[in-house]
């Protein structure tokens, strides 16, 4: 019998997809059938779920990923930089970072990390990896139960903004579950994608046009930054806790808060606690308050970092943050966090032992509100992820990567591949990789880790307790000077999760989150 209410059972298979949309997770499966690799998968249903899921992610947003190609594991950042007029004197007499309009768009640098997977690790043409996208777009496709909710809100959110409406809200509404939805302007902009390898994106028609609509909406984007742009290959940075290496693309990726408090739960010894007890929430919970103080004090592009990635996670560091911890009590706040985010995650793994992570996302939800007009481009908001403070290295500048909430994650023991897996939400991602990595170290099914009711701790201290958790742990969590809210069924706090599993005998064992419409899937 399965330990939490669930819909789903893992997914076995030799080749297998977990997705957020089943639509992406088939136009995956089918490029995997046709031989291609994890790494083409993994692009043919990031592009899908830009049409199916435009919700939380976008043609205009950022994307990173990791990469096990059978042997070690690659970082892919291809997030985007400000514009480069932008300055702290630009955003003068504002109190913090605008979430909408033109002072909130980033280079877009999703399309450029498709044309990096492709060319590094894949083994079919660019141009097949868009085919299912285009043809959602094209011919239409189904709104399912948890999209149609997302587009709902957004609609009265951004019912000021003409182009959006136009392409996403005609006759000034969502569409409906169930609803058939077309995306011609989608479809032309994704076939200029393909057949220029991308380049039309960031030097070519579909760059004026983006550079174009900045201009005419005093916009400071030009196409300069965009034909700046540049994917960067990186080595991904690890923390160990319970005989396991969690996986983390380096900042501007808030991955590191994950690494963080995944370092300091190894230091409390908290690795063989059931994951379900009162003292492991509580223990977990102040580790991650450890790592979003330190996140949100240090984190930034790292060229503009004051202390480095591997001081934050030296020893003597994570002792010091240790210390800090109460095993009977809980702390006060914490700098806050953003409560909101986009985003899309999916899981691949293929008959070859490669392995995918991949996130992209446009931030809040559709970005930033702006639609290039005749393209179905929404552009992201990440300048949002910029803070006003002066002298921190987070600050507003141009030409600079802001803090980004995107992280995927990996699990490996004794330097040999787990888990792919990742959890949505904005502030809720490094929340959810150290739950979930904490279940899978217990023993959970990859099913079970994501079914599992979470916990969410807000900047002020507020402590979050999904539906699902029971009263003896809200009420000893409580005890313990935890400020705790329980939220209802359906609270869209705790994101949304993926995972694919390798098994010790080969093959692979994916699991896919309820809280979202998706499914794994396997051949």
């Amino acid at each position: 019998m399965d330990r939490y209410p669930t819909r789903r059972s893992p997914v076995y298979g030799d080749d297998v997809v977990a997705s957020s949309s089943p639509l992406a997770a088939t136009a995956a499966q089918d490029v995997l059938r046709e031989g291609g690799s994890a790494a083409d998968a993994a692009v043919a249903g990031a592009m899908a779920l830009t049409v199916v899921e435009p919700t939380n992610n976008g043609i205009g947003g950022d994307l990173l990923a990791l990469v096990w190609d059978g042997e070690r594991l690659h970082a892919l950042n291809a997030s985007g930089r400000s514009p480069r007029a932008w300055t702290p004197e630009h955003f003068a007499g504002r109190t913090e970072m605008p979430r909408r309009g033109w002072d909130s768009v980033t280079v877009p640098g999703a399309v450029a990390g498709w044309r990096a997977l492709s060319d590094r690790f894949g083994r079919l043409p660019f141009a097949r990896l868009g085919e299912a996208a285009v043809d959602h777009a094209e011919r239409g496709w189904l709104v399912p139960t948890i999209v149609a909710q997302d587009w709902a809100r957004a609609a009265t959110v951004l019912a000021d903004q003409p182009e959006f409406g136009a392409t996403f809200a005609p006759g000034g509404r969502a569409p409906a579950e169930g609803e058939r939805v077309r995306l011609p302007d989608h479809a032309a902009t994704l076939r200029e994608i393909v057949v220029t390898g991308g380049e039309s994106f960031y030097r070519g028609a579909l760059a004026e046009q983006i550079a174009a609509h900045a201009a005419a909406g005093g916009g400071l984007l030009t196409a300069e930054d965009l034909a700046a742009h540049e994917v960067e290959w990186t080595e991904p940075v690890s923390a160990s806790w319970g005989g396991h290496e969690l996986y983390e693309v380096p900042p501007n990726s808030q991955g590191l808060a994950a690494l963080v408090a995944a370092a300091v739960l190894e230091e409390l010894g908290a690795a063989d606690l059931d994951p379900d007890a009162p003292a492991t929430v509580h223990l977990q919970v102040e580790a991650m308050k450890q790592a979003l103080a330190v996140l949100h004090a240090e984190v930034a592009d790292p060229a503009w970092m004051r202390t480095s990635v591997e001081e934050l996670l030296a020893p003597e560091h994570v002792a010091a943050l240790a210390a800090r911890v109460d095993p009977e009590r809980a702390s006060g706040a914490v700098s806050r966090p953003p409560t909101a985010g986009g985003t899309v995650y999916l899981s691949v793994g293929d008959r070859h032992g490669m392995m995918v992570s991949l996130i992209q996302s446009n931030y809040y939800g559709f970005g930033s509100g702006l639609v290039v007009p005749g393209t179905g481009i929404t552009l992201n908001d990440r300048g949002a992820g910029f803070t006003l403070q002066p002298g921190h290295p987070n600050e507003v500048a141009g030409g600079k990567r802001p803090l980004n909430t995107i992280i995927p994650g990996f699990l490996t023991r004794g330097g040999e591949p787990v888990a792919a897996f990742g959890v949505m939400g904005g502030p809720m991602q490094p929340q959810g990789h150290v739950q979930v990595m904490h279940r899978l170290m217990a023993g959970q099914s990859v099913q079970e880790a994501l079914d599992a009711p979470r916990w969410f701790v807000e900047g002020s201290g507020e402590l979050k307790l999904e539906a699902g958790w029971g009263d003896d742990v809200a009420h000893a969590v409580t005890a313990m000077g935890h400020p705790v809210t329980r939220t209802p069924v359906g609270d869209r706090t705790y994101g949304g999760g993926q995972a694919v599993l390798r098994l010790p005998g080969g093959g692979y064992a994916g699991g896919s989150d309820p809280r979202k419409d998706g499914h794994a899937a396997s051949r």
